[in-house]
């Protein structure tokens, strides 16, 4: 098992390799938790994610030959870019074993850090066996993900920064994927503050985690948005690290984790992939648990798609009521969009989309379907934009 002096030591090793991020107080997102929030902000790292201290702690203890002869890992997004980065850094030989799913995106950007890409197998078990194979075969280093204790203690070098910015908090809220930051901050937080509660966070459809403290057999699988976190084996280290010393796991449905991303963007201003804002759905979902504290969140990565942050903000301003879906059936005649258009418009509504349906799926040749999306300031004002159009015109809002 690690100690705190194997977190302060990982510290002095990837110092001016892996950037001090900033832990900054939320105004936005302590109004909405009811918590004293405060962000650790790991999406500003080179490659979007804390992923980087583990690699770089666990690279920097490389002997001289393991140096020459490579390392491998296996991952499908941020933990290949950082072992990828951290071995260019130290001029290492890497392979990264990445499954065929894996965006180009991300293989790209693992690439662009010179290591030699291999897409193998349809899932991440597949992937991982083929990694370890390949380190058989060319006796390369292996870098596990999270069952490493160098990982481990790199990883927990973000509690130590976090808990050096913000001495008096009370409890720290982290995400769990396989483990391994959680272990590493939990080691580091306990020394520096016994006191202190730390909770992990995972979504409902992968809660192996929780599962597995409960005693229960790890059933997990399904579409997230969290896919950064979406771990079915949690690692054994880890796990030992964690199991007698956890406050507890806060499982957040899907729906938290999208609230959390655009309370991100709009509030606190920066952009957080679906496990980044595992933490901050976490105190959306249980305010209980922490209102009137003062609560340390990272952000633990910001490698999010444009199209996916994009379709996850529409959706926000949906449930929100500033965005507006509205199907109306309105008489065929000239002139009736036009008064439409100004009904909305005199109430202060933006209309963004319009679809006109005449020929297809009316009860009458004499009548239209009309779908107007239309952006309102607050759901007050939708629902002023939409009494006002009720007046004259059949309207449902979808």
């Amino acid at each position: 098992m690690i100690t705190l002096a194997d977190v302060e030591a990982a510290a002095k090793r990837v110092a001016g390799r892996v950037l001090r991020t900033p832990s900054l107080a939320s105004h936005a997102v302590s109004v909405a938790t009811g918590a004293e929030v405060v962000l650790k902000l790991e999406n500003l790292q080179v490659t979007g994610a804390f992923k980087e201290r583990g690699a770089a702690n666990r690279l920097a203890l490389l002997t001289e030959d393991e140096r020459v002869r490579g390392v491998v890992a296996m991952s499908a997004g941020n933990h290949a870019q950082a072992v990828a980065r951290h071995a260019k850094l130290l001029g290492v030989p890497a392979t990264i074993v990445m499954p065929k799913f894996t965006p180009a995106t991300k293989v790209t950007r693992t690439a662009a850090w010179d290591a030699k890409v291999v897409l193998h197998g349809e899932t991440l078990a597949e992937a991982a066996a083929h990694a370890l194979h390949l380190a058989e075969v060319h006796e390369c280093v292996f870098v596990h993900p999270y069952d490493d204790l160098a990982v481990i203690a790199g990883q927990g070098t973000l509690a130590l920064e976090l808990l050096a910015d913000a001495p008096d908090l009370d409890a720290l809220v982290i995400p769990v994927g396989g483990g391994g930051l959680i272990a590493g901050c939990l080691v580091a937080a306990m020394a520096l503050k016994p006191g202190i509660a730390v909770y992990g966070v995972e979504v409902e459809a992968y809660a192996a985690m929780a599962q597995r403290l409960a005693g229960r057999a790890v059933s997990v699988g399904g579409a997230t948005i969290a896919e950064g976190i979406a771990v079915r084996d949690i690692g054994e280290v880890p796990f030992e690290i964690v199991r007698r010393r956890l406050t507890d796991v806060l499982v957040v449905p899907e729906r938290a984790v999208e609230e959390a991303i655009g309370l991100l963007v709009e509030g606190a201003k920066t952009v957080a992939e679906g496990a980044g804002a595992a933490g901050v759905a976490a105190l959306l979902t249980y305010p209980e648990r922490f209102r009137g504290k003062k609560v340390g969140v990272p952000i633990t990565g910001g490698n999010i798609d444009a199209r996916i942050l994009s379709d996850v903000l529409l959706r926000t301003l949906l449930r929100d009521g500033r965005l507006l879906r509205l199907h109306l059936q309105i008489p065929d005649r000239p002139g009736v969009l036009a008064d439409i258009a100004g009904k909305i418009g005199d109430r202060g509504g933006n209309i963004i989309e319009v679809s006109h349906q005449r020929l297809h799926a009316v009860s009458s040749v004499q009548a239209a379907e009309l779908e107007v999306m239309v952006e309102a300031r607050d759901p007050a004002h939708a629902a002023a934009i939409t009494e006002a159009l009720e007046a004259a015109y059949v309207v449902r809002r979808v």
